[in-house]
């Protein structure tokens, strides 16, 4: 099989590990507070619900959430799965490499099957060795930076932000209240972080409302925005201009056993502050003109990720300036949201022909706490009103539906074979007919009051 299908797992159904928490803490100072890194941890178990979506079709899935059978069944209708082992409920409480390392029966019920394996990220519980040196080094953001300086010279349409470090929190503090004075914001950054922790915009209107940047410093560590200690990157803020569309896009790749490095495709992020919160891909989401710049500048990142040892899914990140230039962020060598609707994508243009649009939407908010039989009736209800609008609904991230604030992560699907702009409209119409009945939810208590 040819393409990046190929190089990810040569086609074949295949187990899918959960370590979204095992990946980021790896990158954790080892003095951060335990509550903290227990509230991360259960964050990141959550999240790899994606785990489903690591390939086009899954054999066996290692979950450290648990999650009921009829999710996985949903998906497996829809995306017409052979049967899937469901593993869930492993590591409420601790990293899924130790779980799994406390039932050697199923690590040998894992290798016996003979399937490739894929987890979100590389750690040391899969060895050590080339691939994870470049894990470590890329997945900063100041070692991404200077790479993507590098290479920018040769790529049109691609300008890198400047960008500076400060080793101690005063001299962070002074410099950003000195950038603040000028009237510049900047985007402040840990050199690792996942999901926006440690990234944060700083205004100077925000930065003199804290009492100045010591202040917005502390204030931000308390807020568990950055962490408390180790350097800061201060970077220079990239200005869409009035029309903030395309803001932020993304390039997926794989990067194959043998080096050779294989384009994904290209697609617009939804972002939050600086939270991702969703992706569109598929024929129409990127103008074709982004799409070239951002597929070539990451693959010249893939190329050099390659001769360093990385094999693997990576993706480089980008932000719009106001020419419509690209600049580049930063680079994930893992998993991540997006590629799982590109995995999507691929598996319904394998068995429903081809040209779809997927939006996935990790957090979408409901307007009450639903435990999971009645969120899982509540999407019920939402799948047929969506079809009605030539979209299918997948749910992804059912966790969350009784959390202090009750969310849900879905994915949504629509034919392409028509004009561009019709599958992303009709998504568009589906989102919007979704948030509006879990808002709706709300009401079902309005008797109660």
């Amino acid at each position: 099989m040819d393409g990046w299908v190929g190089a990810w797992t040569g086609g074949r159904a295949a187990v899918h590990v959960g370590n979204v928490a095992d990946f980021n803490e790896q990158f954790f100072d080892e003095r951060m507070d335990p509550a903290q890194r227990a509230r991360r941890r259960r964050a990141a178990h959550g999240y790899a619900c994606l785990a489903t979506c690591y390939s086009p079709e899954p054999a066996l899935l290692v979950l450290p959430a648990e999650v009921g059978g009829e999710w996985t069944d949903w998906l497996a209708r829809e995306l017409e799965w052979g049967p899937v082992e469901v593993h869930g409920g492993l590591a409420p409480d601790r990293t899924v490499a130790r779980a799994l390392a406390e039932r050697p029966a199923l690590a040998q019920r894992i290798a016996g099957l003979g399937r490739p394996v894929v987890h979100w990220g590389r750690t040391a519980a899969q060895g050590e060795g080339p691939e994870l040196a470049a894990v470590r080094r890329y997945e900063s953001k100041a070692a991404a930076h200077g790479l993507f300086a590098e290479l920018a010279a040769d790529h049109p349409g691609v300008v890198v932000p400047r960008q500076e470090t400060r080793d101690g929190r005063g001299r962070a503090a002074r410099r950003l209240s000195a950038r603040a004075a000028r009237g510049l914001t900047t985007v402040l950054k840990s050199p690792h972080g996942v999901g926006g922790y440690g990234t944060v915009v700083v205004t100077p209107a925000e930065l003199f409302g804290a009492g100045g940047g010591r202040a917005l410093l502390r204030q931000l560590v308390r807020t568990e925005v950055l962490p408390p200690r180790g350097p800061l990157l201060l970077e220079e803020h990239i200005d869409p201009g009035p029309d903030a569309r395309l803001r932020d896009l993304t390039h997926d790749a794989v990067i194959g056993p043998d080096g050779t490095v294989h384009p994904v495709g290209a697609g617009e992020m939804l972002v939050a502050g600086t939270r991702y919160q969703g992706v569109t891909v598929g024929p129409g989401a990127v103008p074709a003109g982004a799409a070239g710049t951002a597929r070539r500048f990451a693959l010249a990142v893939g190329e050099r990720l390659a001769a360093e040892g990385y094999r693997g899914w990576y993706d480089v990140d980008f932000v719009t300036d106001r020419q419509r230039r690209l600049a580049p962020t930063e680079i994930n060598l893992r998993l991540t949201g997006p590629a799982v609707a590109f995995m999507l994508r691929a598996r319904l243009d394998q068995v429903r022909g081809p040209g779809h649009v997927v939006r996935t939407l990790d957090a979408m908010p409901l307007g009450a706490r639903l435990a999971p039989e009645a969120l899982y009736d509540h999407l019920e209800r939402l799948r047929p009103r969506c079809a009605g609008l030539g979209v299918t609904l997948l749910p992804l991230i059912p966790t969350a539906g009784y959390d202090p604030e009750p969310a849900v992560g879905l994915a949504l699907a629509a034919s392409g074979t028509g004009a561009a702009q019709d599958a992303v409209q009709a998504l568009d119409a589906a989102q919007a007919l979704i948030a509006a009945a879990n808002q709706g939810l709300a009401g079902m208590f309005e008797a109660l009051r």
